[in-house]
């Protein structure tokens, strides 16, 4: 049964130790943090290019007609897939790239395996119902071997303020209100709020907010922890710091925290993100998968093949095929089409109403969220190899460097996200180096039109700036200590990850209310859904799992493999579709 944790007091638990449920296993956690002998075959993880290629063009019967198909393998595309294909449905998923993954994904270089987007795993505990990835993991019978990391991130900010946000709560509180003794009082009652949060969410089996039946049964269950999550909806953490807190470095510091969650800063961040993921570090704690992010997908993808579906790679999606006002199928690049019960994209809203559905009219839903939201900026990304020398012995997995100016929080190359994911799995990189990803919020704009010598030429030279920044701050040497680097633009995210202008996801226009605007998982066409991080709620290995389960449940009902209420959904969709308009 599961255990209750709606009163969980995160000043008393208890560091984990070396133990397992299904779907994740954690690795008994020594004090030095380098893992020297990783019991686990790489080989099969990073050969993955040949193998899925060959997966990908045996048995998959285009004349067939599926219950789903899903467009793209991004985390919240497979967990979509492997919990409807668990429920019994058969589904197909097409990826545009020769392995799974996304934003998720990873390559190889020179012995040294990357992690294309973000290294600090959430969802991947053993405990709660925030667990979203471990859930998924073991519903298709997969786990992953993980590696706690004792502290979520080290912030660099001005003024010389470094806070390690350690992964024990208390540890983290102390050392805050040491820096701020005069605000004691209100970073207890700030962060006091997210627990309410956290905790609501936690006690609640989570599926979908837009099929009645589950949401009623979740209210006469948990009446107080729905009317909790009811009260946050529509309000920013910037605005809840704000009634708690009244100096500016740790408003400042605050909108740091939020800048990582949203790209963005608190007054635009909506509490119930905030909650979310300033809490789950702390309950369910970051835990790296041994042999790299990649692993998650390509486990879920192999699941997914285990339940008797399927999924072709180099399948890139060039239309969505509409029939009578209803989506009924997919064109490939290469002229092939399938054909579905229900459709679910995993590519961003924008991708999927401006590329994939050219000829139609935007549905007035679509409408409202682009006047709401706007693509956040790309990234610029660089992959380096190091000596592993250059590293003090004690160097924390991930920093946020902030050096000068608060000013610059939000400003492209202002912020700088550093992981180190040789710090917890040595396996990743070659004996005696460390992975360094850096990546900083860059423009798609600034790499346009430029000629391709100028273009290499600008992405050396902010490269250089950057690392620059970074080894005046943190690792004097750095540079000198290089021995392979690779810089990634907006361009290049948008080619590999088929994300309109490289976007790292939806940012609010204004000043939002809450994840009151939000899209959930239907839209305005009839069997098409959305699914990933341009739906609720927002960015973020937990929100886009939190999409797959909830797109999954409520695709379940429209298909027949969860009960439903027609009646009950026209009313529910109606009033929350009115609610969306209020943002």
């Amino acid at each position: 049964g599961k255990s209750d944790f709606s009163s969980w007091n995160p000043l008393k638990n208890s560091q984990l130790k070396g133990n397992k449920i299904s779907g994740v296993k954690f690795s008994n956690f020594q004090v030095s943090r380098r893992r020297k002998c990783i019991p686990m075959k790489l080989k099969s993880l990073l050969s993955v290019d040949s193998a899925v290629e060959i997966e990908g063009k045996e048995g998959v019967n285009t004349g067939s007609k599926y219950d789903a198909i899903v467009i793209g393998s991004g985390i919240g595309g497979l967990v979509a897939a492997t919990q409807l294909a668990v429920k019994g449905a058969k589904v197909l998923v097409l990826e545009k790239y020769v392995i799974p993954g996304g934003s998720s994904g990873y390559y190889q270089r020179d012995g040294y395996t990357f992690d294309v987007g973000s290294s600090v795993m959430f969802g991947f505990s053993d405990k709660g119902n925030l667990n979203l990835i471990t859930q998924a993991l073991a519903a298709v019978g997969r786990e992953m071997e993980v590696i706690p990391d004792p502290t979520t991130v080290h912030f660099h900010l001005p003024n010389n303020l470094s806070v390690q946000v350690h992964r024990e709560y208390s540890e983290f509180i102390n050392e805050l209100t040491s820096k701020f003794p005069h605000e004691k009082e209100g970073i207890l009652k700030f962060y006091g709020e997210c627990w309410k949060i956290f905790n609501a969410l936690n006690s609640l089996q989570l599926k979908s907010l837009e099929e009645p039946i589950y949401l009623f049964g979740q209210f006469f269950q948990k009446p107080l922890e729905c009317l909790t999550l009811a009260y946050y909806l529509p309000q920013n953490a910037g605005d809840i710091a704000r009634k708690y807190v009244k100096d500016p470095d740790l408003l400042s510091f605050i909108d740091a925290e939020c800048f990582i969650v949203s790209t963005v800063n608190a007054l635009r961040t909506p509490m119930i993100n905030a909650g979310m993921v300033l809490c789950d570090r702390h309950f369910g704690g970051i835990n790296y998968p041994v042999g790299g992010v990649g692993g998650i997908a390509k486990s879920l993808a192999e699941g997914l093949i285990d339940q008797g579906s399927e999924i072709l790679y180099k399948a890139n999606v060039t239309n969505i095929i509409i029939d009578q006002g209803k989506a009924v199928g997919v064109k490939i690049s290469d002229g092939r089409e399938f054909f579905a019960q229900t459709i679910i994209s995993n590519a961003t809203r924008w991708d999927t109403f401006g590329k994939l559905l050219k000829a139609e009219n935007l549905p007035k839903e679509e409408e409202n969220f682009q006047k709401v939201y706007v693509k956040a900026p790309s990234f610029l990304s660089i992959h380096m190899g190091v000596k592993a020398d250059v590293l003090p012995p004690d160097t924390d997995c991930h920093h946020f460097v902030l050096e000068d100016d608060w000013t610059r929080l939000e400003e492209p190359y202002g912020s700088i996200f550093l992981s180190i994911p040789t710090v917890l799995d040595s396996s990743l990189a070659p004996n005696g180096r460390h992975i360094l990803h850096i990546f900083t919020t860059s423009p798609l704009e600034d790499w346009e039109g430029l000629p391709p010598k100028d273009y290499e030429a600008k992405k050396e030279l902010i490269a250089d700036e950057i690392i620059g920044r970074l080894e005046k701050k943190l690792f004097p040497g750095l540079k000198s200590s290089i021995v392979f680097k690779e810089v990634g633009t907006p361009k290049t995210h948008r080619r590999y990850l088929a994300r309109d202008m490289g976007t790292y996801g939806p940012m609010p226009r204004q000043i939002p209310k809450g994840l009151l605007g939000m899209p959930f998982n239907t839209t305005g066409i009839s069997g098409l859904y959305c699914v990933g991080d341009s739906c609720f709620p927002g960015q973020g290995v937990i929100a886009v799992a939190f999409s797959g389960v909830m797109c999954a449940h409520r695709v379940a009902a429209d298909i027949g493999l969860e009960k439903k209420s027609p009646i009950l959904d026209a009313a529910l969709l109606g009033l929350l579709g009115w609610l969306r308009t209020l943002a």
